[in-house]
């Protein structure tokens, strides 16, 4: 009988758009709102219109664009409300994954969150905001990594990209929240390592919605309407 074997296939023209795309958006490099013309990004990309037409439609899925008849493409742009509503459904996803991942594979989530405070602990070195919030978005992906729950996953992951984002434009100029933030994902290791869950949940719970409330501030400094 031959072995079976793993056979990595190489990804879609229009799967290399979709993950270029939403790096842009989660990473800060476009704006809240801003219009993505198929043709230009295309060919700023050196696509056609139809890979562009099926990376933008996933990511109309993913909440992070918004495609509007005879209008075009948008970058999301969230009100205030989205930042409450989405802290609230992560804070229940992410401690569930929290408990998961220190049943199933504490080990191995303690490595990656102590991997991605070492990427903060550097951002802050070098006084960059936007690697300080990539590498934060690293921290809480670890726990739904090792949850031991694909569905879990999953769900976090239709509301990842949202977060990251908001994290990105809205956190990477706060140095005070910054400080705040730095601290709270070092108490949360601390609890984790030593296995004390109603610590962690204490911690975590606080820092998701102390973060949602920064959000919410920054959003009305830009303008924004609880719409």
């Amino acid at each position: 009988m031959l072995p079976k074997l793993q056979i990595d296939l190489p990804k879609s023209l229009s799967a290399i758009v979709e993950e270029r795309i939403r790096d842009a958006i989660v990473n800060a490099e476009l704006a809240f709102g801003q219009a993505l013309p198929e043709d230009g990004v295309g060919l700023s990309m050196g696509v056609s219109r139809t890979p562009m037409r099926e990376a933008l439609a996933r990511l109309q899925m993913q909440g992070l664009v918004v495609i509007v008849p005879k209008k075009g493409t948008f970058v999301f742009k969230p009100t205030l409300a989205d930042a409450e509503q989405l802290a609230s459904f992560r804070l229940v996803l992410e401690l569930e994954a929290v408990r998961r991942s220190l049943t199933f594979a504490a080990e191995a989530t303690l490595a990656d969150l102590r991997a991605a405070t070492q990427d903060m602990r550097q951002a802050r070195t070098e006084e960059d905001g936007k690697a300080y919030a990539r590498a934060d978005t690293r921290f809480h992906e670890a726990f739904f990594a090792h949850c031991n729950n694909s569905y879990l996953a999953n769900a976090y992951h239709s509301i990842s990209g949202r977060v990251a984002a908001l994290r990105a434009h809205l956190s990477a100029g706060q140095e005070n929240e910054q400080v705040t933030s730095f601290e709270e994902h070092l108490q949360i290791i601390e609890s984790f390592e030593a296995g004390h869950i109603d610590k962690i949940v204490t911690t975590l719970s606080s820092h998701i919605l102390r973060a949602a409330t920064a959000y919410e501030t920054a959003l009305r400094r830009m303008g924004v309407e609880d719409a």
